[in-house]
């Protein structure tokens, strides 16, 4: 019999896992079969470019896995049963069970509202393609003159308020952060951060917190009305609450809990990968939900996998940072270096060098799923013994 791994989620991290993995087994010994909501994948670091009326790249997940042994389903994942080793999903054509010998949970996160209120109904989110695709067609309707408020002083939060400011220098633009602007950044980092926002003409509201939202404003922490006839939601994120509703070890907030293989520490079957995995990194510190932890994080999963499977030996991949690549609009950006556990450094690139360089990471990143072996020839080898059953402890298997 195959040994059957189903891969939920096919973002970055889990179309990563899905494609490593088919290119480490061999096709008659293990099937790989990858499930997503939508035929495509989708650049989740590109939303801000979607939302501001730029069309991207499209990715048929057929198309980049044709020939790789990968067996794409779309279909929506309902549930999970980690004791039964099934899940359940639905599509078009109704409810259907998937059993599974090995799962890759990688569904991934959504945008935070954070419990603020007004902010599920009244502001755009652009963590996926639907909420990009919203806020794009209400900014082609708002005139010039009007005001647009993006409240999160974060990495998504700064890519959409100067995209925004870029594409449309005719709207009033408004950042609003609960901290300090840029106060994680470089010295070097936050003057470049400064003056571009500064030259967009984005009015910033530092040590700010939104209170709630409405339709065509915001409220923050003192009382004040800030004007916004679309205000967009960039506060942080959170996962899929399926995970939560299983019998797998996780969070409070809902994160699955692996080991450095990024293994269940529940259920040895079943590997978590991406933002769906609380996985701890240098400085025994959580690794944040980002497309820098995702992929490596894919990458030590599939090797761990293939190697217990096959008996090989695998080398441990080093889930640790080198930079935050911060996109400022399509002429300008902010490329912050830091420790292996993200504290900046003093070193850091910025203006249009850095904006090339953003460009070719986020490029490198869609080729790095469609390569996820990076291009380097790889032996698909026998599957000689099944993962440990379901209720043995994780120690026994590794």
């Amino acid at each position: 019999m195959q040994h059957r791994i189903v891969v939920l989620g096919a973002g970055y991290a889990g179309a990563t896992a899905a494609g490593r993995l088919a290119r480490r087994l061999r096709r008659e010994d293990a099937c790989v079969t990858l499930v997503n909501a939508e035929p495509d994948f989708v650049e989740r670091v590109r939303m801000h470019q979607l939302a501001t009326g730029q069309d991207l790249t499209p990715r048929p997940l057929d198309e980049m896995f044709a020939g790789t042994g990968v067996d794409v389903r779309v279909a929506r994942v309902t549930a999970v049963d980690a004791d039964r080793k099934a899940v359940t999903v639905t599509t078009a054509d109704g409810t259907d069970e998937l059993p599974y010998d090995t799962l890759v949970y990688a569904l991934g996160s959504h945008s935070n509202d954070q419990g603020v209120p007004g902010a599920a109904e009244h502001a755009h989110e652009i963590a996926g393609r639907a909420g990009a695709l919203r806020l794009r067609r209400d900014l082609a309707d708002l005139d010039g003159g009007r005001p647009v408020v993006v409240v999160g002083g974060g990495l998504t939060g700064l890519e959409a308020v100067t995209e925004i400011a870029e594409a449309r220098p005719d709207l009033e633009l408004a950042l609003v952060a609960r901290a300090g602007l840029g106060d994680w950044l470089s010295d070097k980092g936050r003057l470049h951060l400064k003056a571009v926002l500064d030259r967009l003409g984005v009015a910033v509201h530092e040590h700010t917190a939104v209170t709630a939202v409405e339709a065509d404003r915001v409220f923050t922490g003192d009382g004040t009305a800030l004007p916004s006839a679309a205000t967009v939601w960039t506060t942080g994120f959170t996962v899929h609450p399926i995970a939560r509703a299983t019998t797998l070890d996780v969070t409070d907030t809902g994160r699955i809990l692996v080991d450095g293989t990024m293994r269940s520490v529940s259920h040895p079957d079943v590997y978590a990968v991406g933002d769906a995995a609380w996985a701890m990194g240098p400085g025994d510190k959580p690794l944040r939900m980002s497309c820098a932890s995702g992929v490596p994080s894919a990458w030590q999963a599939a090797d761990a996998i293939a190697g217990r499977l096959t008996g090989a030996k695998h080398k441990d991949v080093p889930l640790r940072y080198f930079n935050q690549c911060i996109s400022l609009g399509r002429r300008e950006g902010l490329i912050q270096f830091v420790t292996a556990d993200d504290r900046a450094v003093r070193r850091a690139l910025t203006g249009r060098l850095a904006a090339l360089y953003k460009e070719l990471v986020c490029k490198g990143a869609a080729w790095g799923v469609a390569h996820p072996t990076l291009g380097l020839p790889t032996r698909r080898r026998p599957v000689v013994e099944q993962q440990t059953p379901a209720g043995a402890p994780a120690e026994a298997a590794a």
